[in-house]
């Protein structure tokens, strides 16, 4: 089967979207399918080397947003437009997201699922007609339902069925400011009626997103993110220093605030001696002031040397990162739709730590692997890590549980598995 799969780029760092993109691609290919996964808006940035062949960006960022911000810009010649879609330019643009304005960000979304009747369409008008002469799938996948705006035309023109991933949406379209949240919502939920199948990563985001988009259950199908854990080395933490780890973007919607505050309460306890904190992941431009505010928090409380920050690390670097790790909690203050990153600490043997809310309880249920604690409560998160710092049979059962629970159901190949049986269901026969 050729499967096209239509993925957005960051440009300087990763993201679990695009992690569990690659990695399914890469699994689908093992299957015999001619899956290609093409990049919009930016270049990709993954952990591992690209799933297939290069494929340049079809549509830009740049352009795009020139097209919705300057109506006249549809005109411009063509050459322009490749001139701006130059790798290069597009990594150079992506440094300054993160200070896009409220205003922006709401436009920029509603535009891309206005789909025809909006600002954006010829770009993406391109890549139906590249889709239609070069791409030639048999089905169309979407990384997330952001881009649903081009269901309803490649429905009617091109007759290809469209399957949607559903990756966390709705923390990002609950944040726009008025009157871009509703208007966003409102045309989701008309594309969503374009869709052949939607693929939700957890049973919980299966239900919040059937609601929101007004589907029915039957027409949302659950395949768990998965990995290649074989790709990462089993942790051996020196047990005289104990290290509390944190891998995932450095925002406060992750809940870094959080667990920082949950580490200088543990500290002041001083229930486990020379406990240390290890944080690494995605830290954009926008970051910066945040992660100098908590830097500031931690060093008025006299800890700043026993933390350690290691953004935008690469995929050998992160192995690395895991390996002196004794527990990893990534509390997210929202109702998380997977995290990537849980399987990430699972598979390197590290027990997790985390939130009673979102996929986290179904995740930690079907792997076996961690300890889940009372949402947004810094005490009760200290109470958890020291709990499990100070019982090394716990942590030993937690550890031999997740290695066997993400490789037996978080892999990239049953993964892969898992969304060959949806593909199988839309395509005609």
């Amino acid at each position: 089967m050729r499967i096209l799969h239509l993925t957005p780029g960051t440009g300087n760092f990763h993201c679990g979207s695009c992690l569990r993109d690659n990695a399914l691609i890469k699994a689908l290919r093992a299957r015999g399918h001619d899956a290609l996964m093409a990049p919009l808006y930016l270049p990709l940035v993954t952990d591992r080397e690209v799933a297939n062949p290069e494929i340049g960006i079809r549509v830009g960022g740049i352009s795009l947003y020139l097209q919705q911000k300057l109506p006249w810009f549809r005109y411009v010649p063509r050459a322009v437009h490749r001139w701006l879609d130059k790798p290069e330019r597009l990594r150079f643009a992506a440094k300054f997201m993160g200070m896009t304005s409220a205003k922006d960000l709401g436009e920029m979304a509603l535009g891309a699922l206005e789909g025809e009747s909006g600002r954006q369409w010829p770009e993406w008008q391109r890549l139906i007609e590249w889709i239609r002469t070069e791409g030639k799938p048999d089905v169309v996948s979407l990384s997330n339902s952001l881009l649903m705006g081009l269901c309803p035309t490649i429905e009617r023109d091109l007759g290809i069925p469209v399957v949607v991933s559903l990756q966390g949406e709705d923390s990002f379209l609950d944040t726009l400011i008025d009157p871009y949240r509703e208007q966003c919502w409102a045309a989701m939920r008309s594309n969503a009626q374009h869709v052949s199948q939607f693929v939700a990563p957890s049973r919980f985001y299966a239900q919040v997103m059937q609601e929101k988009l007004g589907v029915s259950a039957d027409k949302i199908s659950v395949v768990y993110n998965g990995l290649d854990a074989n790709s990462f080395g089993v942790a051996d933490p020196d047990p005289n220093w104990p290290v509390i780890g944190y891998f995932a973007r450095m925002i406060h919607g992750k809940g870094l605030t959080t667990l920082v505050d949950a580490f200088i309460e543990l500290c002041r306890r001083g229930s486990v001696p020379r406990v240390k904190l290890k944080i690494g992941g995605a830290k954009t431009a926008g970051d910066e002031k945040y992660v100098n505010e908590l830097q500031k928090k931690l060093r008025d409380a006299g800890l700043e040397k026993r933390v350690e920050w290691h953004p935008n690390v690469n995929f050998s670097d992160k192995v690395k990162f895991f390996r002196n790790l004794t527990v990893m909690s990534v509390p997210a203050t929202y109702g998380e739709a997977f995290g990537l990153y849980i399987l990430e600490a699972m598979a390197s043997g590290v027990p997790v730590v985390q939130p009673e809310h979102g996929a986290f309880p179904e995740l930690i249920a079907a792997s076996g692997g961690g300890v889940t604690c009372t949402p947004d409560d810094p005490k009760a998160l200290a109470d958890a890590l020291a709990t499990l710092l100070q019982d090394d049979h716990q942590r030993e059962q937690l550890t031999n549980r997740g290695l066997a629970g993400v490789r037996n159901e978080f892999s990239a190949a049953r993964m892969a598995e898992r969304f060959d049986a949806v593909l199988a269901q839309v395509r005609p026969s």
